[in-house]
């Protein structure tokens, strides 16, 4: 699934090809998401304007006058600036066409994404309003993870990525921020120190920052917005190396379960 270094390689993609961009049209190719697009929706856009492209945890925003896109890439999804002439590929389900003669195509062959639309204030809309503040903003931090887990005894990985904590924190970043923190991810939230927490969040920003920076990480579909791969895959520290020796210490990094997510970690540098 995209992660948010993902959307974020996205949002900063297209956004030079989107800011300011009047609205042709919305040519919608299958409708069926995981909500349908509003059948209305071609009718609304034609006209508008892009006034921002802005990112929320894992859904990217797309301002106008009128109202609000929101959209997320789903399982599967990408989002490709391209000639609205070039002909669609099998899963190219619809194209938001520009004044500049360029589009922004989705392509999701899983129809996990979503394109919505809301007049009200995005923050406040139900996919949006409970989530948890940004790892990459001033008020994440080691003392908030710290007071959020207090009496909680659910693991420490699964705590950070709930998005009702924190936004964004995917299974494969977790995985890399809690060796990176020396933190054993099945330990209890609740029994993690306040020291530990602040080491954890920084890591946690390193690493997203990191992938971003390197432009994603390639995982099955995900490409970014000119259809080319990310590469923070080259970097991973300990997630998918399972029996392949740490890169700190050569112990045989260790796999299992937990919460459905497959769990990653070295026995002798986490604690």
């Amino acid at each position: 699934m995209p992660e948010l270094p993902e959307v974020e390689t996205t949002r900063r993609g297209i956004e030079p090809h989107a800011l300011g961009q009047g609205i042709v049209a919305l040519v919608v190719r299958e409708s069926r998401l995981r909500w349908p697009i509003p059948p209305d929706l071609p009718d609304k856009l034609p006209g508008l304007a892009v006034a921002a492209v802005r990112r929320r945890g894992k859904y990217l925003l797309l301002d106008t006058a009128a109202g609000y896109l929101i959209l997320h890439l789903g399982m599967s999804g990408s989002l490709r600036v391209c000639d609205p002439a070039l002909p669609p590929r099998k899963h190219d389900h619809f194209d938001l066409v520009l004044g500049n003669g360029l589009c922004l195509r989705f392509h999701d062959p899983r129809r996990f994404g979503c394109l919505l639309w809301t007049e009200a204030d995005p923050h406040a809309h139900p996919l949006l309003a409970a989530l948890g503040p940004e790892p990459l903003e001033a008020d994440f931090s080691g003392a908030y993870l710290h007071r959020r887990a207090a009496g909680r005894n659910t693991a420490v990985k699964a705590f950070l990525m709930d998005s009702h904590v924190v936004v964004g924190v995917g299974n494969i970043y977790a995985n890399e921020a809690l060796f990176m923190a020396g933190l054993l991810p099945t330990r209890a939230a609740g029994r993690v120190s306040l020291a530990d927490y602040e080491r954890l969040a920084a890591t946690v920003r390193e690493v997203l920052a990191a992938s971003i920076a390197q432009g994603g990480t390639t995982l099955r579909d995900f490409v970014n917005e000119a259809g080319h791969p990310g590469y923070f895959q080259q970097t991973l520290r300990v997630y998918g190396r399972a029996g392949e020796p740490c890169r700190a210490c050569a112990t045989p990094v260790r796999l299992e379960r937990l919460g459905q997510r497959a769990t990653y970690w070295c026995p002798t540098c986490q604690h």
